[in-house]
């Protein structure tokens, strides 16, 4: 590429498109080597016109498919409106989805954020001042419990709890006032439960650990515990919710509802970044003017796209497809007959193909997918990771089961 870069990017090759990323943006991801210019539903384009079938979704953030027509509507009628008040004033989006949202969580009121880890620190702060203004612990030993192999971002104070040594490495001093216990183990929950603790934060399923799902039962038995001990269950969806699992929250499986709902990714619709928690009047009461906040939190454009997307969840149309197509391609999977898969593991439209180590890492099989037209990403070495758009078909599941049993068998 010439030192000056042409102006029509339209122009690029995919090689020229890496090549300046590699230049001009800090390697802090190592993704595959195709550069996506045009997307629609399941379907995405690379800039040298080859099409890939997307089996990521953006790690849940299009749930409802590449530039869906309802919500690209909703975009462009807003951004020609207005995009942007801050909370300094209020906006004519805010209020809706904020009582859409809290009615669809079956929650008293939201929180408003734009990113997963911006909700999950809203989370942590929310729990700590409940613990001190509410639950009375002394001031500064408030404790809230997570578990091993959690991922819930990457700022300071979530790698604090983190037990991914990458995540650590180089980044510390770390936050106190987090004690980690196994996943899925409701006696370490309960031993690990003091009198400073004020919440439990868990994934219903732990996606970036491998799509790990707990033992039947953990979150109602979790529910129960949090309840008698006056200790806060905090539920991080913002992968595992809004679909994904084949109802509108992972929770839903258990018929439970925790104190507080953590939610991002998908409630932007793949369009704009949005976050929120959800909770009760009662927690969020805590919370006073200039105690928490940010410029964008609430901006009408994400309010108006997120308003779009409760409305299509309304429909649980996409929660009855992610069941349907979920368990054909499940069925199909575990019929696989290969001495390379250790285990396979999911929920809905959530896949996790876990390989044994004498097969290799998965980054390469999600190469060979690549290949083959087929776009995955590997967590954890040995786990490759599939999560389409909930709208993918039948005939597509096909397709995609195709590449994947002559990877694999």
């Amino acid at each position: 590429m010439t030192a000056q870069a042409p102006l029509d990017t339209g122009q690029w090759t995919g090689a020229e498109h890496i090549e300046i990323v590699e230049r001009f943006v800090a390697h802090n991801y190592h993704p595959l080597p195709i550069v996506v210019a045009r997307a629609d539903g399941v379907w995405v384009e690379d800039a040298d016109g080859k099409r890939y079938m997307d089996m990521l979704a953006a790690y849940s953030a299009v749930n409802f498919g590449h530039c869906h027509p309802e919500l690209i509507a909703v975009a462009r009628e807003q951004l020609e409106r207005v995009t942007l008040t801050s909370r300094a004033f209020h906006n004519d989006q805010l209020g809706p989805m904020s009582q859409a949202l809290a009615k669809l969580c079956g929650m008293d009121a939201i929180l408003p954020m734009n990113t997963g880890a911006e909700g999950v620190e809203t989370a942590l702060k929310t729990a700590r001042k409940w613990g001190y203004k509410i639950k009375g612990v002394p001031d500064g030993r408030a404790k809230i419990i997570c578990c091993e192999n959690n991922f819930h971002g990457r700022t300071t104070t979530v790698i604090s709890f983190s037990t991914d040594p990458q995540c650590r490495d180089g980044f510390g001093p770390f936050t106190p006032g987090f004690e980690i216990i196994p996943f899925g183990d409701i006696d370490a929950l309960r031993g690990a439960i003091d009198a400073n603790t004020v919440a439990f934060l868990v994934e219903p399923i732990q996606g970036e650990a491998g799509i790990v799902v707990p033992p039947d039962g953990y979150l109602k038995q979790v529910r129960d515990l949090c309840r008698e001990r006056n200790v806060l269950f905090i539920a991080d969806e913002i992968q595992s919710g809004l679909g994904r699992t084949g109802h509108t929250f992972c929770c839903d499986h258990e018929s439970v509802k925790p104190d507080i709902f953590i939610l991002g990714k998908a409630l932007g619709g793949g369009i704009m970044p949005i976050s929120a928690i959800a909770s009760s009047r009662e927690i969020l009461s805590v919370f006073h003017p200039g105690d928490h906040g940010s410029t964008f939190g609430g901006n009408p454009l994400a309010c108006a796209v997120a308003r779009k997307v409760i409305e299509i969840l309304e429909t649980d149309r996409y929660q009855s497809n992610a069941r349907e197509q979920g368990d054909y391609l499940f069925a199909n999977l575990r019929e696989l007959k290969s001495d390379k898969i250790r285990e396979i593991r999911g929920r809905g439209l959530w896949v996790g193909i876990e390989l044994h180590a004498a097969a290799g890492t998965a980054r390469q099989y999600c190469e060979q997918l690549m290949g083959m037209g087929m776009l995955c990403k590997d967590t954890h070495e040995q786990v490759i990771r599939l999560a389409p758009p909930l709208c993918i078909s039948r005939t597509e599941i096909d397709w995609a089961l195709e590449r994947l049993t002559d990877v694999l068998a």
